[in-house]
């Protein structure tokens, strides 16, 4: 029988396992459980943190504290005068993790980018299906088997990607975790041992940090990579506590068990920032909450229906009991710190009366739903649960009859991907490139239904715009796409648009070189712990 360990034991196992006196250890009291460590497999951000900014790196990657991509796996890189080739030039002498299960007997190469992809791209991949149920989440919303029409190993150090048609967020793509890259090597040896599921349970790769155990639901540990590329961490150890109530993080904080939290109450902000054992720093969330109908269920298959729910809504009870404010009521699926956002959009005007006249109007009486509320914390939704009730309150002012329903976040996210899935959903969005294609394709494009369109919405206008706009080099000519494509959005209402939020980390003092990203991350590269 397996018994889950106690946070005191958890940790002190971890810092055990530090070795040499004097070793750092940092902690960081994380917010759920990933749903597994393989970053092509997922879209969750809790996921990527304790992954993809972790184990892993990719051909780019985004300059810290901004959208802005710069080198990563790749050193360098050509694009075709005509924008469908991109040729990418490896850095050379990068090594992949030694760990207690699998030691490499050569660097990094053009094998290792070819697989990494292939096996998301491919279906007749022997690894395109390693894990029962699983789907490249990713890579299929955003369009990538259509995209890609070839990926060449010129050399061992260099790779050619060829697309069918230009796609302007391209380069900004390959920075996101989804397009971590794997080691072949180790992949061939779990083949060859039968062991394939082991490449999303101990994960190996080139990033700062190397992979030492998982005790589930309760702590992740990890060890600096002593030959990354990009030089050994100051941490010599970094421990994920997890952690899924804000009050308990708090808590842990405060008393000095861990060093860095996301996520806090918004109730206990001001109280941080008077405590001088911490540090808190903000800025505004590149992101979006949002209540996503299945518009491919009745009624919510009726704009009509989901226009009058929408307006039932009280936006701003949701913003002051669940942010206490430090969050605006969204009318866009976009935030408004990103370029491309339509200011002319008008949002729904809260009006019960009015929106219990058009369901009347559009033949809908006595209806019951299911509203499904987050089991954890993000930083576009602090309290799904709250959200909801108060969700609910709305809607039986306008006679229609919710019931809240939850599951564990893995099962949440998993479940609510279904296209006959019931109900509506709440969840939300951080940006992971700094494109609107992000949001705008990646969240409602036809492409991405059964996996990150939880409203199961294909609307044949707005995937046209969206498609469009990725498709041209023209800043210009993109904007005009999507500032058509946010009106279209607000016509036919797939989501109740919530809120935007700031994000918000409290850390103790002693923390230095942490650096708040406009994507959301948490990652620690860089950090360290000066007395």
């Amino acid at each position: 029988m397996k018994t889950k360990l106690t946070f005191a034991a958890a940790l002190l196992a971890a810092t055990m396992l530090s070795g040499a006196a004097g070793a750092k250890t940092f902690v960081y009291c994380s917010e759920g459980s990933p749903e597994g460590f393989d970053p092509g497999l997922y879209t969750s951000g809790t996921t990527f943190d304790a992954a993809a900014h972790t184990v892993y790196n990719r051909l780019l990657e985004f300059e810290q504290g901004t959208t802005e991509t710069v080198p990563g796996l790749a050193e360098s890189w050509e694009i075709s005068e005509d924008g469908l080739q991109y040729t990418f030039k490896l850095r050379p002498g990068v090594k992949f993790q030694t760990t207690d299960f699998f030691t490499p007997t050569r660097d990094f190469n053009a094998d290792d980018v070819i697989y990494s992809f292939e096996r998301q791209w491919k279906s007749d991949h022997p690894w395109n299906q390693y894990v029962a149920g699983g789907s490249w989440e990713y890579f299929s919303g955003m369009g990538f088997p259509n995209l890609i029409k070839s990926i060449e190993k010129i050399d061992d150090m260099t790779v050619r990607f060829t697309l069918n048609q230009q796609e302007a967020p391209f380069l900004a793509n390959l920075a996101m975790p989804f397009a971590s890259i794997l080691s072949k090597e180790y992949a061939d040896k779990l083949e060859a041992d039968g062991q394939m599921q082991l490449m999303n349970q101990q994960p190996l790769g080139t990033g700062p940090f190397q992979f030492v155990a998982y005790q589930q639901d309760a702590v992740i540990r990890y060890r600096a990579h002593e030959d990354y590329w990009n030089g050994k961490q100051a941490i010599d150890d970094l421990v994920f506590a997890i952690t899924p109530d804000a009050s308990v993080r708090y808590q842990r904080l405060s008393a000095g068990e861990c060093h860095l939290m996301p996520f806090p109450n918004a109730a206990d902000v001001e109280e941080m920032k008077a405590n001088p054992d911490l540090k808190v720093m903000e800025q505004e969330g590149l992101n979006i909450a949002y209540l996503a109908y299945n518009t491919q269920m009745e009624p919510f298959d009726n704009p009509q229906v989901r226009k009058a729910l929408n307006m039932a809504i009280n936006k701003e009870a949701i913003v002051d009991a669940v942010f206490q404010g430090m969050a605006t009521p969204a009318k866009n699926p976009i935030p408004p710190t990103m370029w491309s956002y339509n200011e002319e959009v008008e949002d729904d005007p809260y009006d019960p009366e009015e929106a219990q006249r058009m369901l009347e109007e559009a033949g809908v009486t006595d209806l019951s739903m299911k509203v499904w509320a987050m089991p954890v914390s993000r930083p576009y939704m602090l309290n799904a649960r709250r959200a909801a009730e108060l969700i609910q309150s709305d809607f039986r002012q306008i006679g229609v009859d919710v019931e809240i329903v939850s599951y564990e976040w893995a099962e949440y996210l998993e479940r609510s991907s279904d296209v006959n899935r019931d109900g509506a959903v709440i969840l939300g969005w951080t940006g992971d490139n700094g494109d609107p294609d992000n949001f705008l394709h990646t969240l409602l494009g036809c492409d991405a239904v059964g996996g990150a369109n939880r409203a199961q919405w294909c609307d044949e206008e707005f995937n046209n715009l969206v498609v469009e706009a990725k498709q041209t080099t023209d800043p210009d000519e993109r904007t005009r796409l999507y500032e058509e494509a946010q009106v279209v959005f607000k016509r036919e209402a797939p989501w109740a648009t919530l809120n935007h939020s700031l994000s918000i980390v409290p850390m103790r003092k002693e923390v230095e070189g942490f650096v708040q990203s406009p994507l959301g991350d948490f990652a620690f590269e860089g950090v360290d712990l000066v007395e």
